[in-house]
């Protein structure tokens, strides 16, 4: 059989798949060649297999033939304590390539093997538990990462791949007796990730109707994670919602000392508690102390609608001008511009109309958050990544496209 040279179509996938390959091709060769060593030929009908083989599965993988290249090196590796780990890395293969019923019948049948020792089998509950993770059959993943955690067998890992389950299942009790094992066991903090567990929970009861519960949970998120924001903005809606604006401001304003990027979220809240209070001087004060501190568009609109209740339209248009000019953004633009339409002339106003009209679609395309870890953007605030599923990485954009 010749193989075929040149450029081929799908050759970017056929060179992948060359080099994850050509590791096993090489080890059950020599696995293959250790047994020819060890033991005598037995004919025609003997266990040996010819070299030519191996030559006939890399011709297959360059002819881009995959799936022949890969039962050639199946029929090529006999299951022993030579040959399980290149069992195992096939079936990582197939896994990645998305053929997760080849995977499970692969590991399934090592695991059925009556040689194979308590070491190789919890190799191999560990990537069959994978490949059903991969496949969704969660109660069957599941249970074999809990069967680990009971042999005390890839302890870390089981955990972790538990907390995904529960999280997915919205089982949130169970993840955060689990977030506590992994603590306990990995030596990683993990209270950050049992804050949103408990927040989960609150916002659960808060829908329910039950303010009481929720509270005790955003308490418990708290004590979890002092610098858990969400937890401070969940708590401040609860006060807000019973009527408890000194209690809201308190949580409102630990937010800055938490993490002052989230400020945009909170800031209309904080104003409006300031204003039920019945407290305008602190109200006015407290915008001018986020001014020095922040330069965010959020403060900026806040004060400008104070500086219009107090002086009046003129000194809000310039006030906002100057901030514009100095803390450029697209935002802040669009705001002046409205102001700028609100005053225009018969003459002037179509095109000021314009630019606000060109501005408003501008705005429309642009995300306002991103993950810090993988980079997705979006205009609703997730505290969990939709994308990488990490906790805490997505955050109010910064800049001139953002606040």
């Amino acid at each position: 059989m010749r193989m075929r040279t040149g450029t081929v179509p799908g050759c970017p996938i056929v060179l992948e798949l060359l080099w994850l390959l050509l590791p096993v091709a090489a080890a059950s060769g020599w696995w293959a060649g250790r047994r020819t060593a060890r033991k005598p030929e037995r004919g025609a009908g003997g266990s040996n297999r010819p070299p030519s083989e191996y030559f006939r599965g890399l011709n297959y993988l360059l002819n881009e033939q995959q799936d022949e290249a890969i039962e050639v090196f199946i029929r090529l590796v006999e299951v022993d304590s030579d040959t399980i780990e290149t069992h195992l890395a096939l079936g990582s293969l197939f896994r990645r390539r998305g053929e997760v019923d080849r995977a499970i019948r692969l590991h399934q049948n090592l695991i059925a093997r009556p040689n194979l020792s308590k070491n190789n089998r919890s190799f191999a509950l560990l990537e069959l538990a994978r490949d059903y993770m991969r496949a969704g059959v969660l109660d069957r993943a599941e249970g074999l990462f809990t069967e680990l955690l009971r042999n005390r067998t890839h302890v870390v890992e089981a955990s972790r791949q538990l907390l995904r389950i529960y999280e997915r299942e919205r089982e949130w009790h169970a993840a955060i007796e689990t977030a506590r094992k992994l603590q306990r066991r990995g030596g990683q903090s993990m209270g950050n990730v049992i804050a949103h567990y408990w927040c989960e929970l609150a916002d659960a009861e808060r829908r329910a109707g039950n303010p009481k519960a929720a509270r005790n949970f955003a308490t418990r998120a708290l004590s979890a994670d002092p610098q858990s924001v969400r937890a401070s903005i969940l708590e401040g809606d609860l006060a807000m919602e019973e009527g408890r604006y000194r209690q809201a401001l308190r949580a409102y304003r630990r937010v800055e000392s938490q993490d002052p990027a989230f400020l945009p979220e909170v800031i209309d809240r904080l104003l409006d508690a300031l204003e039920r209070a019945e407290n305008p001087a602190a109200l006015a004060a407290y915008i001018d102390q986020l001014r020095g501190r922040y330069n965010g568009f959020s403060v900026i609109q806040a004060a400008t609608r104070l500086i219009r209740e107090r002086e009046g339209e003129s000194a809000a248009r310039e006030f906002l001008r100057e901030q514009v000019v100095r803390r450029p953004s697209l935002r802040g633009l669009r705001e002046w511009v409205a102001c700028e339409l609100d005053n225009a002339s018969d003459r002037s106003r179509p095109g000021t109309q314009v630019v606000l009209d060109m501005l408003d679609q501008l705005l429309e395309t642009k995300p306002i958050y991103n993950c810090q870890q993988c980079g997705h953007e979006g205009k609703i605030l997730h505290w969990q990544c939709p994308s990488c599923r990490e906790w805490n990485t997505v955050k109010p954009i910064i800049g001139i496209e953002g606040e």
